[in-house]
């Protein structure tokens, strides 16, 4: 491995992702221009009660459900994602007059969403985001130079976030560990038990890209600098790539389980709405208890998807919380730079664990309402 393809890997994970910031830096985009900022978000039609003499449409009640769902889950895409270009976009579907129309457009594949997601893999939207990435997991008492040089990258031009990346992020590491090593009175000491502590991460982490910033830190020919450097920074580097992808993942597959769902429920109200008056209305009955299995049946496989996501997210958080633990317990200098980011990583993993709890109850909401309407067409 090198340190180029180091470079690399954080350019290429996480560009679109959910979530708040892994590092305890509030992250570059947090001061973004007022054009990310909340706007006025245009409501939701109200549901209306049907009659206590009139039964409810139960199928018009789903899809409705369904709707608002949808719009809830764009609000938090909106106000989460650390992408300047899905946000936006996300914001410019909420404050559309089209309301529901403009929000399942969004979701729809080749939509808002996909479109704003190609933007933002543009290679100066890439550049910006690994000076964001750098600000985020390189803290002022580390990495100085390195921390400084990308804030001033971040205020200048695109060609000035293209040199940083392609040379700039390297030469300012080599000051910063040049004046580490200079500074023999603060010279951080890497003891056995602090290699061996990282010989475990590289090998038993959750996370991939932290046991890739743990192997490199331990590779033949690497030295305590090294060590010291995973602590410092390539520890924190690892676990923002870690929570980006792991939030891209479940950003992409959600955004088309609701474009699904809301294509399904739709179909499925107008196959339970063409039973009467159809002139065979066995067939017609059938096809509309299948269009509700459906329904059923794509709930169920994103409830259970939504689980597999808790779990991934409740071991992160137990992870990070045995790591805020050792670095309090810790007096050594070394473990500081980490304790700074452990407490903060394993909140934001607790939140996402919750979330996927929270979105895996809607998933059964909804197969419930999709059971209730295989029921209610078979008469």
């Amino acid at each position: 491995m090198s340190r180029q393809w180091w470079i690399a890997q954080a350019l290429a994970v996480g560009m679109l992702t959910g979530g708040v910031a892994v590092a305890g830096v509030a992250p570059a985009w947090a001061d973004a221009p007022a054009v990310v900022a909340p706007p006025a978000v245009v409501a939701a039609p109200a549901m209306v009660a049907a009659p206590a003499d009139q039964p409810a449409d139960e199928a018009a009640l789903a899809q409705a459900a369904a709707a608002q769902a949808a719009r809830d889950y764009v609000l938090k895409v909106a106000k989460t994602n650390p992408s300047a270009d899905v946000r936006t976009s996300a914001w410019n579907a909420l404050r559309s007059t089209r309301g529901d129309e403009a929000i399942a457009e969004w979701l729809a594949p080749g939509g808002g969403f996909d479109a704003a997601r190609q933007r933002a893999r543009d290679v100066r939207a890439r550049n910006r985001a690994f000076c964001e990435r750098v600000v985020r997991t390189h803290t002022a008492e580390f990495s100085p130079e390195t921390r400084a040089a990308a804030e001033r990258a971040l205020k200048g031009t695109a060609t000035d976030q293209a040199a940083f990346v392609k040379t700039g992020y390297a030469e300012a590491q080599k000051r910063d560990r040049a004046a580490r090593e200079a500074d023999t009175r603060h010279k951080l000491e890497v003891a056995a038990k602090d290699r061996d502590f990282v010989s475990s991460v590289a090998e038993h982490d959750p996370g991939e890209q932290v046991r890739v910033a743990a192997q490199w830190a331990l590779r033949p020919g690497a030295t305590d600098a090294d060590v010291a450097e995973f602590f410092g920074y390539g520890w924190a580097t690892g676990a923002t790539l870690d929570f980006e992808a792991f939030a891209t993942r479940i950003t992409d597959a959600e955004t088309i389980r609701r474009a699904t769902l809301a294509r399904l429920v739709k179909e499925a109200d107008a196959a339970e709405k063409a039973v009467n008056g159809s002139a065979d209305a066995a067939k017609a009955r059938a096809e509309a208890e299948q269009a509700w299995k459906a329904v059923a049946d794509h709930s169920e496989a994103a409830r259970k998807a939504w689980l597999a996501e808790q779990e991934t997210a409740s071991a992160q958080a137990d992870n990070w919380k045995n790591i805020a633990k050792a670095a309090q317990e810790s007096s050594d200098e070394l473990w500081k730079n980490i304790g700074r980011s452990a407490d903060a990583t394993q909140k934001t993993w607790s939140q996402e664990q919750a979330n996927a709890l929270e979105t895996s109850g809607f998933w059964q909401s909804m197969f419930d309402k999709a059971r209730d309407g295989e029921i209610r067409v078979k008469g």
